[in-house]
């Protein structure tokens, strides 16, 4: 498989929220760079997260918009559009 990514992404394992349509999901970021990040979410929300969002992760309370590039199970690739 061809890696398509501008950087190599740094493994992690931050608890993270995403928010933006007046609620909010609880998630894991598993790897990240500046341009994006791979989130796992939970079985429940998989499907039903919209294709653009925003995303904190709880450490630093910044959030980033994002747009989800990719889904596989209950992962989802996403590139910062800040």
């Amino acid at each position: 498989m061809q890696e398509r990514r501008r950087q190599q992404r740094i493994e992690t394992n931050e608890v993270a929220y995403i928010f933006g349509d007046g609620s909010s999901t609880c998630c894991r970021v598993v790897d990240i760079t500046d341009h994006g990040a791979a989130v796992e979410l939970p079985l429940s929300a998989g499907h039903s997260i919209r294709d653009r969002f925003k995303l904190m992760i709880a450490k630093d309370r910044v959030e980033r918009s994002c747009r989800i590039i990719w889904r596989s199970g209950g992962r989802i690739g996403v590139e910062f559009a800040d």
